[in-house]
């Protein structure tokens, strides 16, 4: 008898198919991920608006507010990020996400300096809580293979709900109407609201397994000992300035050192947000292991450096070609965005403690602090005062910096084999 064999052939997916989260949880999650960002979109594109016209601030106080919340956070990262540990991730990011449309709808009531200082610190502080034990719980949620991707679908449903509500906010704005711009945050509070019962109505994950004595029970260390996951999360800080190129050396650079319209900016970060929509997915596909994921990170660098090469070009280029280049600048280092942003996926899915990992959510935001914070002012420096050698010097700072990321991460490897739980 002559034996025949049969083979089951996958339907391909049409390119549309390709751009849905593979999932039902990825799905619950990239519309949970909408929600926030229309919630907190709207708000932002406003702001500047409600707190000078509404709060009554001047802009040196809301930069103040701001810088005084953001030190706050820094020192608050890790305990926030044992306290998700101990109540639980999904919990605790529940309890914020209620937390923090609540202080949205108390916004249209503050006035004045120091209410708005503390109210920049409350919100800060509930905020680092709920993202320490949303990132801990994506993690924790997905199996390995999911995880990367999964996050990359969730960071596009980002920036689609960031988009509609900067759209709603500019609404808001168009109306020049004082009691409009009050409402913003009330409605933000009110979208914010709906993300909450989204969050309550995700599964739960697997429940940790707690030794059954307390005799056999292990103390971890913290994870700031993890010098080398410090280390690899500062290096992928450094690579994560390039939204300071984004948004604001290249804009600066545009304005004040070549001949391209103004006009342009808007196309620059349409073609962000686009990219960021409909490509953060491919640059995430594969990224799987730590292996994957520093080649992710040499990705983004190269893009970086790119970038730097060919904007420096610009002050000396006139017309369609300075304007095409300003563009392809800001399209390689959005390239540098997709790339980074896979990486630290992959290396927050691989190098992170399974039983402290919303403390580690913490340590990669101080980690990520470190390797950031200066960027805005010795990038805006060294561009905008010494033009080819100071664009020259960002790219050699994002190199040598790049080049620490993998002994780093081999040694956070074989910290986690020693004192780890498994992934």
């Amino acid at each position: 008898m002559e034996r025949t064999e049969t083979t089951t052939e996958k339907t391909p997916q049409s390119w549309w198919q390709r751009q849905l989260p593979p999932s039902p949880l990825a799905r619950s999650l990239s519309v949970q991920s909408i929600l926030f960002a229309v919630g907190e979109g709207t708000f932002i594109t406003g702001s500047a608006v409600f707190f000078t016209q509404i709060v009554g601030l001047s802009a040196a106080q809301v930069g103040i507010g701001l810088t005084v919340a953001g030190l706050v956070s820094f020192f608050f990262a890790v305990p926030a990020g044992k306290l998700a540990d101990r109540v639980g991730t999904k919990r605790i990011w529940a309890i914020s996400a209620f937390l923090t449309a609540l202080l949205y709808l108390v916004w249209p009531f503050i006035h004045g300096f120091v209410a708005y200082l503390a109210m920049m610190v409350v919100l800060e502080v509930v905020s680092q809580a709920g993202w320490s034990g949303r990132g801990a719980y994506t993690i924790d949620i997905f199996t390995r293979e999911e995880r990367v991707q999964s996050q990359a679908f969730m960071r596009a449903a980002l920036n689609i709900g960031f988009t509609v509500g900067a759209l709603i906010g500019g609404l808001a704005l168009a109306t020049n109407s004082d009691a409009v711009v009050r409402s913003v945050p009330i409605l933000t509070g009110l979208i914010l609201l709906a993300n909450t019962y989204w969050i309550t109505r995700l599964p739960d994950p697997a429940a940790k397994h707690k030794p059954a004595h307390t005799d056999d029970a292990v103390i971890k260390p913290a994870a700031l000992k993890n010098r080398a996951f410090l280390a690899l999360m500062t290096g992928d800080g450094v690579l994560g300035t390039n939204q300071v190129l984004l948004n604001i050396v290249i804009p600066l650079w545009l304005v004040e050192e070549t001949d391209a319209p103004r006009v342009l900016l808007a196309w620059l970060f349409g073609t962000n947000t686009v990219m960021a929509v409909l490509l953060q997915v491919a640059a995430a596909r594969g990224v799987d292991s730590v292996a994957r994921s520093l080649r992710a990170s040499y990705i983004s660098a190269g893009f970086f450096v790119l970038s730097c090469a060919i904007v420096l070009v610009t002050h000396d280029t006139m017309g369609w070609l300075t304007i095409f280049l300003v563009w392809l600048g800001h399209v390689t280092v959005t390239g540098a965005e997709l790339f980074q942003s896979a990486g630290h996926w992959g290396f927050m899915s691989e190098l992170t403690d399974a039983d402290q990992r919303a403390e580690y959510q913490g340590a990669a935001h101080i980690g990520g602090t470190l390797g950031s914070v200066w960027a805005p002012a010795l990038y805006t420096y060294l561009a905008m005062e010494h033009g080819s050698i100071g664009w020259l010097a960002i790219a050699a700072i994002v190199v040598v910096s790049t080049l620490t990321m993998a002994p780093a991460a081999r040694g956070a490897e074989r910290y986690l084999a020693g004192h780890g739980s498994p992934v």
